[in-house]
């Protein structure tokens, strides 16, 4: 029996930095561990009062504030699994998780009440503030609890389909600790910034949990992404390690010169393929290489680039040590008994612990070395030829045209489907034929020519699911 509270946040020496938050009206708090457990027992004891106990799921609607934080932790400290979700859901969104999870309690700022309140909520509903965690009750008895208690429900993204109710039990929380050490590779005293947003599942698990396992602190900043403002963050708060999403870093480097980041050691990334350019950009503008990664909501952290190692550019890693996986017909399989933070299962109920299909079509090169194709939906078979749709967009990443991109299959009634790839254009770009065809020359170059894209689109913006994936399902093609 165990509580990570009380096993891991207790155990840290009560004058170590813990958390720095940077608040959306400039306000800069930090946090130390004695101070973060003192508030997270008061803030246990506020949700006891609310009829919060073993079992009773807590729905966060918060933003990247202490509250996520403390909310997080009082579940931990109670028994309590919660389901943190993201300021960006609307309200049919909302109105899914709650039918879905029935959370006892939803946690919710002020701002998103409006969403929430159309939702129509069945439990009650408090505003997280300062009284709740600053009182002087006595703290509740720390749940004992064993590997398979819930201790998170999370939303996978939605990327193929409706999004499933994922729940996690108590060893996803301790399992942290492999890819804390193996990937992110956080050191004692270090500063970590993982900038994913509550609701998706890498926020839930590396914003503070996994960079306290390496003996780090953990940076939080409430803000939209905004290029600039990323980089001015990393060089006012000497971010040490930085873990951000694919698409931050290739916007980032897409926006102009990303200049030194002499603070940061090492960089890491996972949800979706980073591309080659991103990644060429980054080493040569700043020396970083960062070190890819693959995981699923279900999985949590399966592979990844550890420290020391160089892997070719566009690879996701190789398993973390102990973790057994297999190719089998072009799909990533999983063996569950190898992974500490493989999931309970769908709403509520358990799954065979047999090999876990991914659903991802990977390949593997003779070193090892593992490569994200494409979803197993999202192959194109052209006229016979299989194509996955990262090579595609790869290739027109690295046309210095394109900002942003996504490639899928076009039905087509000559070859059955077609590839198509809707671009986002640099600002000052002339978007029109002539850079069709440029484009189109470009990726013939790049990759077998039966792969370029026979459709090009051109759109202000991709459709993304809150975790920041882009929403394949939700690109049409112009008619």
């Amino acid at each position: 029996m165990a509580n990570f509270v009380r096993d891991v946040v207790l155990a840290r020496d009560p004058d170590d930095r813990a958390v720095i938050t940077l608040e959306a009206d400039g306000t800069r708090v930090e946090w130390t561990f004695g101070e973060l457990t003192r508030a997270a027992g008061a803030f246990a004891a506020s949700l006891t009062e609310q009829g919060v106990g073993r079992g009773t799921v807590v729905l966060t609607l918060v933003g990247s504030r202490i509250e996520y934080v403390l909310s997080i932790l009082a579940g931990l400290w109670l028994g309590a699994p919660v389901l943190p979700c993201s300021e960006q859901l609307r309200t049919k969104d909302i109105a899914l998780r709650l039918e879905r999870a029935r959370p006892g309690l939803v946690l919710c700022d002020p701002r998103n009440r409006a969403a929430l309140d159309a939702a129509a909520p069945t439990c009650p509903v408090l505003t997280p503030e300062p009284a709740l965690w600053s009182g002087a009750a006595d703290p509740p008895p720390f749940a004992e609890l064993d590997n398979v208690d819930p201790a998170f429900v999370l939303f996978t993204s939605g990327t193929s389909g409706e999004p499933k109710l994922v729940t996690h039990g108590q060893r996803y929380v301790f399992g942290q600790r492999l890819q804390a050490t193996e990937w992110m590779a956080a050191r004692p005293g270090e500063l970590v910034w993982s900038t994913a947003a509550p609701g998706w599942s890498k926020a839930a698990r590396n914003c503070f949990i996994a960079p306290w396992l390496g003996g780090a602190a953990a940076l939080l900043q409430d803000a939209r992404f905004d290029a600039p403002q990323r980089l001015a963050t990393i060089r006012a708060e000497h971010v040490d390690v930085l873990c951000m999403a694919p698409t931050e870093f290739r916007l980032i480097a897409a926006a102009g010169p990303i200049g030194e980041l002499p603070s940061v050691r090492r960089a890491v990334t996972a949800g979706e393929p980073l591309g080659v350019p991103a990644f060429q950009a980054w080493r040569e503008q700043t020396g970083l290489e960062i070190s890819d990664g693959y995981g699923q909501t279900e999985t949590g952290q399966v592979t990844g680039v550890r420290p020391g190692e160089t892997a070719p550019p566009g690879s996701m890693g190789r398993p973390l040590p102990g973790i057994a996986v297999e190719i089998v017909d072009g799909e990533l399989t999983v063996d569950p008994t190898t992974v500490p933070t493989f999931f309970l299962g769908y709403d509520g109920q358990s799954i065979p612990m047999s090999m876990w299909r991914t659903g991802d079509q990977v390949r593997q090169d003779d070193e090892g070395w593992l490569f994200f194709e494409s979803r197993a939906d999202d192959v194109i078979i052209s006229a016979g030829y299989r194509i996955g749709p990262t090579e595609v967009e790869s290739a027109l990443q690295s046309h210095p045209a394109v900002r942003e991109c996504a490639v899928l299959g076009v039905p087509d009634e000559t070859r059955g489907s077609v590839v198509g790839a809707a671009v986002v254009v640099k600002a000052g770009v002339e978007a029109g034929d002539a850079l069709v065809a440029e484009l189109q020359a470009h990726v013939r170059s790049e990759t077998a020519p039966y792969k370029y894209p026979r459709r090009v689109w051109f759109v202000d913006e991709l459709p993304k699911t809150d975790s920041g994936k882009i929403h394949r399902a939700a690109l049409k093609p112009p008619s």
